[in-house]
């Protein structure tokens, strides 16, 4: 039932993310934009740091900006008609995962920019794609409950900012410095202490998620 649940909620998200090309067309337009003033800005192959911290830099404020919309974008009467239809553990996974696939595309859509303008010095991309899928999803999950917070809060954009600032923090450092690894071509093992710490931060704020969403999924 849950499985069903959450099936039919990203399929929803997904039917209104097509109706609503212009949302979906502004992030697009904000990643390639972005990454070709980077290109005018340098004009040659960024050293390691830099070409690491802004590539994280594009995706947090893509994230930012895709996350937010889960459930500021809602109106009262929408959520409503979902509570009648669905548990707060289903609404809150699909919206997960719905933004995961999201901030996975734009992703890719910003590593191939990124290569076509900056060139490629990622040594080791099977470790910068697993960097990514760690980091989106830790992206998608906080941003996820935290946008449902603030809904509450008469639908409150900076205080979301505010409350996802400090949640995001070690997020941020360890999905760094495992991407950087990846691009200087570091060994695994290396890594494996920043998998662990990024897998343990995922699990940490889902756990808290399912705690703590049915809580405020009750005050509609």
């Amino acid at each position: 039932m849950l499985l069903k649940e959450i099936s039919f909620l990203v399929k929803k998200e997904i039917a209104l993310e097509i109706r609503q090309k212009y949302a979906f067309g502004g992030l697009l337009l904000y990643v390639i934009s972005t990454v070709f003033i980077c290109y005018l800005s340098f004009k040659r192959v960024v050293d390691p740091p830099v070409y690491v911290a802004l590539f994280w830099i594009i995706l947090l404020f893509a994230a930012v900006n895709a996350v937010a919309k889960s459930f500021l974008s809602e109106s009262r009467g929408l959520q409503l008609y979902i509570y009648s239809l669905a548990s707060a553990e289903a609404v809150i996974v699909s919206k997960i995962i719905y933004n995961l696939l999201l901030m996975l595309f734009l992703s890719l859509i910003t590593i191939f920019f990124y290569t076509l303008f900056l060139g490629n010095i990622i040594q080791d991309m099977t470790m910068f794609i697993l960097s990514i899928i760690l980091g989106s999803f830790g992206f998608s999950s906080v941003l996820s409950m935290v946008s449902a917070i603030a809904s509450k809060a008469n639908h409150n954009v900076t205080l979301m900012a505010i409350l996802s600032f400090p949640i995001l923090i070690p997020l941020l450092i360890t999905v760094v410095k495992f991407s950087k690894n990846a691009v200087d071509g570091l060994d695994w093992s290396v890594n494996y202490q920043y998998m662990v710490m990024l897998i343990g931060l995922n699990v940490i704020v889902i756990a808290l998620a399912f705690i703590l969403f049915p809580y405020l999924w009750r005050n509609e």
